[in-house]
């Protein structure tokens, strides 16, 4: 009979794409899991995988072994997930991964709550707006603002992200409120410049996405910042509402041209495929889903934001 834990060392060479990423998650060394691979294929007597300097690839006959692998490891984590989950609120170190602006305003509160709630949990979080690879560098979790959280992930839709044009009153009663978005060309544009094309504003509309060539004296890699120069009345930007929700409730910001909205992305946990999460990350899941809620407080027009940031903001 073969070894199950050699089964496992298979299934988490493929998933890792490589020896030295599969080992750090087992444990163990690269040498170790390249001779457990070694020792498996001689059991089978076929070759399982076509190795090469710069990346590993299955063999027809690997292929069809490894979802029979991966069935029974899934099985197995299930089975151990089912005792925890019977045995034990959540516990253990769960490593976790967010954008800078979404992490400290939304994510590490939560992180707050959940660790008062689950005593036994130990978080470590990395706040950064770098693609963080999960395999690499041994995350559980990550949260991500995307439009598409990539194929080769598990990922769970949390909430909408909605970037709203905005500005204070009380620029706007010096310059006047933008009836279409080509009135944005005569006025002092504040951009983001981490996505998209500098200097050039893309809404969808009823009729489909028009584009605006803006200028202005501000152009900066941070929301966060940006939103502190519009909220100081130095012109428009766009904005996420997971920023200036509570300026936009409270009538400090105003919003514009709301019948031509920027492209929406969305807030995702992803995770490592064909593994079945532990109790500690799929309770996290399950918690920042029922703390965002279907519309996320930051969106709400009864201002219902969780007690913690209430009494932050207060």
């Amino acid at each position: 009979m073969l070894d199950l834990n050699d089964m496992v060392t298979f299934a988490r060479v493929v998933e890792a794409g490589s020896f030295s990423a599969a080992a750090r998650r087992l444990g163990t060394s690269k040498s170790g899991a390249s001779k457990t691979i070694s020792r498996l294929e001689k059991d089978l007597g076929s070759r399982l995988l076509n190795r090469s300097t710069r990346k590993l690839g299955l063999t027809g006959i690997g292929t069809v072994f490894y979802e029979h692998c991966a069935r029974i490891v899934d099985e197995a984590m299930h089975a151990a997930d089912s005792v925890s989950r019977l045995q034990s609120d959540p516990s253990g170190v769960l490593r976790i991964t967010a954008p800078v602006a979404f992490g400290r305003l939304h994510v590490a509160p939560a992180v707050v709550e959940y660790l008062a709630r689950y005593p036994m949990v130990k978080i470590d979080m990395s706040v950064t707006d770098r693609m963080v690879d999960l395999v690499e560098e041994g995350f559980d979790l990550a949260i991500r603002i995307t439009r598409e959280p990539g194929p080769q992930l598990v990922a769970r839709d949390l909430a909408p992200i909605r970037r709203v044009v905005c500005a204070t009153p009380g620029y706007l009663g010096r310059f006047g409120v933008p009836q279409t978005p080509f009135d944005l060309e005569r006025h002092n544009c504040l951009d983001y410049s981490r996505f998209g094309t500098q200097g050039r504003w893309r809404l969808q509309g009823a009729d489909g996405e028009i584009v605006v060539d803006v200028s202005g004296s501000l152009r900066i890699d941070d929301d966060d910042t940006l939103a502190q120069a519009v909220i100081a009345g130095l012109g428009i930007a766009m904005l996420p509402t997971f920023i200036v929700g509570r300026e936009l409730q409270a009538g400090r910001l105003q919003s514009m041209l709301d019948d031509y909205t920027p492209i929406e992305r969305r807030v995702y946990s992803v995770r490592l495929p064909n593994v079945r999460p532990p109790v500690k990350v799929r309770g996290f899941i399950d918690f920042l889903l029922a703390r965002f809620g279907e519309v996320p407080y930051w969106d709400r027009a009864d201002d219902a934001w969780p007690a913690a940031l209430e009494s932050k903001a207060a």
